[in-house]
C-alpha cells in the first residue's frame, strides 16, 4: 500500500513478540521482511545484514531458505558472483532437506518454484541470460494451473520481465516490450518489486532503443505506473 512507516513498525512489533516468546521462525520472517524492504529501496548492504541476522535467528527453519535467496539477491546486485552462488547453494541444500509444503498458497513457506524464482533474479542480474531464461520459463510453467489461470501472478510478472531483459540484450525490442507490457497488466501487483525489476528492462530499452518508437511508449507506461506507487 506504500505506507513504509506502518510496515516497518508492524515488522518491529512482530520481531519483538517473537523475541519475547522465543519463536525463532517468526523472528526469522521479521528479518526476512527487513531484507525485502531493503531490496526494494536499493539498500543492498541492508539486504545482507538482515538476511544474515535472520539466518542466525532461525538457521534450521524454512525461512532460512528464503533468507538465503534474499542474501543471494543482495550479492547479485553488488556484482559478487561467487557469494551469490554460495548463498544459492546453501538455500538449495536447506530446501532439499525439508518436507514439501502442504499449502503452496501460504506466503510463509518456500517451495522449489519460489527458489527458482530467486535464482532467476540473480542470474538475470549477473548477465547469465541462458540460466535466467530457462528459470523464467520454469517459473511461468510452475505458476500456471491446468486451466491456464495463474497461481503466482507476481512471480510470473517478474519472470516475463526477465524474458524481456534477455530479449532486449539480444536486440529484439518488440519481444522485450511485449514481455514488459504483459508484466505490467496483471491485476495483483507488488509495485515496489515490480517497478524494481521493470526499471532494469527500462534501462536497457532507454540505452539501446531510444530512437525506436516502441521503446519510449513502454517507458511512458512505466513512468505512469511509478507515479501511482
Amino acid at each position: 500500500m506504500g505506507d513504509r512507516a506502518a510496515a516497518e513498525s508492524t515488522r518491529k512489533a512482530a520481531l519483538s513478540l517473537a523475541q519475547e516468546s522465543g519463536n525463532a521462525e517468526i523472528a526469522g520472517w521479521a528479518h526476512e521482511m527487513r531484507a525485502w524492504f531493503a531490496l526494494t529501496t536499493g539498500d543492498y548492504r541492508g539486504i545482507l545484514a538482515a538476511s544474515q541476522a535472520g539466518t542466525e535467528a532461525a538457521p534450521t527453519h524454512g525461512v532460512a531458505v528464503q533468507l538465503a535467496g534474499q542474501e543471494a539477491k543482495g550479492w547479485a546486485r553488488l556484482g559478487d558472483r561467487r557469494q551469490t552462488e554460495v548463498a544459492l547453494d546453501r538455500g538449495r541444500k536447506l530446501l532439499e532437506g525439508m518436507p514439501y509444503p502442504e499449502n503452496l498458497d501460504h506466503h510463509f513457506v518456500v517451495d522449489p518454484a519460489k527458489f527458482d524464482f530467486y535464482a532467476m533474479d540473480c542470474y538475470r542480474l549477473l548477465g547469465e541470460d541462458r540460466f535466467a531464461e530457462n528459470l523464467a520459463h520454469e517459473v511461468i510453467r510452475a505458476g500456471t494451473d491446468f486451466d491456464g489461470s495463474e497461481r503466482s501472478p507476481m512471480r510470473m510478472a517478474e519472470a516475463r520481465i526477465t524474458l524481456g531483459v534477455v530479449a532486449a540484450r539480444q536486440g529484439d525490442l518488440d519481444q522485450a516490450v511485449n514481455y514488459g507490457e504483459w508484466a505490467l497488466k496483471g491485476d495483483r501487483q507488488s509495485l515496489p518489486s515490480l517497478l524494481m525489476v521493470s526499471r532494469e528492462l527500462a534501462a536497457i530499452v532507454n540505452r539501446d532503443f531510444a530512437a525506436e518508437q516502441t521503446g519510449p511508449e513502454y517507458l511512458d507506461h512505466l513512468t505512469a505506473l511509478s507515479r501511482t506507487s
